[in-house]
C-alpha cells in the first residue's frame, strides 16, 4: 500500500478496497503496514497530533471494524492513536465480533522519537479461533526479545505493520536487511510473520516495500513483494503443522532446548508463562 501523508480520508477508503480484494480471496487475516491511515513523515507534532485519533472509538478504527465484521475477517492496521495529550505509533487488532485491542510500538526509529511515546502496552497475545496472535511495528522487528517473549506466550503468528526504509551499506544483490531478521526469527522462534511494508516516496523519505509473509520453518511463504508497486500478498498458514515444526529432530526443540538455568524463560520480564 501507498499511504499519502495527511489524506486520511484517501488511505481510509484505499485501505478498504484492498481489504476487500484480500477478504474476496479468501484471507481471514488482512495485515496493512504502519500509520497506513495517515502517511508516515510528519512535518511537525502538531501535524501528527491533528491526524491522530482515539482507539476504538477514532473514525478510521470504526470504519475497519465494520469492514472486519462485513467481510468475516481479522485486520491488523497502523495507525495513529492520540490518548489524552500523548501519541503512540499503534496497531488496532479487529475482529468480525469487534476490537479485540492494541499494541503500542515498544522501539521509535528516528524521529518518530519526537512525535510519539514509546509503547506502554509491553507484547500482548490475542486470541483467534484459528490461533494466537501477535504484533510488532517496524524497528521492533530489530530486537530478537520481542520474538522470544511472543514466542513463550504461545504465539501462532506475528503480525508486522512496517515502514521500512533504505539501510546504510544494504548491497543491491542481498535481501532487505528486513527480510532477513523476519527469516532468522521465524526460523529461531518457530513463528509465521506476516510483514507488511509500505511504498513510495514520502516528502524525501523512499520506502522499500518488499513485504514478506515468513512460514514457521523461516522460509517465505510469499513475497517479497515489489518495491515500487503496490501489491496483496496471499500465503496460506497452517498452524497446526508449524506447531510441529517446532521440533528441528528427535532430539531438538527450538524453544524447549533453551537453557533456562542461564537465562531467564521470560527474559526477566515476571510475565507468566500460558499453561498447556
Amino acid at each position: 500500500m501507498e499511504p499519502r501523508v495527511g489524506r486520511k480520508g484517501e488511505n481510509l477508503a484505499h485501505s478498504v478496497d484492498l481489504i476487500e480484494r484480500a477478504a474476496a480471496q479468501g484471507a481471514n487475516l488482512v495485515v496493512l503496514p504502519e500509520l497506513a491511515n495517515t502517511g508516515y513523515v510528519f512535518a511537525s507534532r502538531a501535524e501528527a497530533l491533528a491526524l491522530a485519533e482515539s482507539v476504538p472509538d477514532g473514525s478510521c478504527t470504526q470504519v475497519w471494524m465494520d469492514v472486519a465484521r462485513r467481510c468475516n475477517v481479522h485486520i491488523v492496521a497502523g495507525i495513529a492513536e492520540r490518548a489524552g495529550d500523548r501519541l503512540y505509533n499503534t496497531a488496532v487488532v479487529l475482529g468480525p465480533q469487534g476490537y479485540l485491542g492494541t499494541y503500542r510500538k515498544l522501539h521509535l526509529w528516528g524521529d518518530e522519537n519526537v512525535f510519539f511515546e514509546p509503547g506502554d502496552r509491553g507484547l500482548p497475545v490475542f486470541d483467534t479461533e484459528w490461533g494466537r496472535l501477535g504484533v510488532l511495528i517496524c524497528y521492533d522487528g530489530w530486537f530478537p526479545e520481542t520474538y522470544r517473549l511472543l514466542a513463550m506466550q504461545d504465539v501462532d503468528i506475528v503480525a508486522m505493520p512496517t515502514n521500512w526504509v533504505p539501510m546504510g551499506g544494504q548491497p543491491a544483490d542481498r535481501p532487505a536487511m528486513a527480510n532477513t531478521l523476519a527469516m532468522a526469527n521465524a526460523h529461531s522462534n518457530a513463528l509465521s510473520i506476516v510483514c507488511a511494508c509500505r511504498t513510495g516516496t514520502e516528502r524525501g523519505q523512499p520506502f522499500i516495500g518488499q513485504s514478506l509473509i515468513v512460514g514457521a520453518e523461516g522460509w517465505p511463504l510469499a513475497g517479497p513483494a515489489s518495491v515500487h508497486a503496490e501489491e496483496i500478498l496471499h500465503a496460506s498458514i497452517e498452524l497446526e503443522d508449524a506447531r510441529r515444526k517446532r521440533r528441528l529432530s528427535a532430539f531438538n526443540h527450538v524453544l524447549g532446548d533453551r537453557r533456562t538455568d542461564i537465562y531467564d524463560a521470560m527474559l526477566g520480564t515476571g510475565w507468566p508463562r500460558p499453561q498447556p
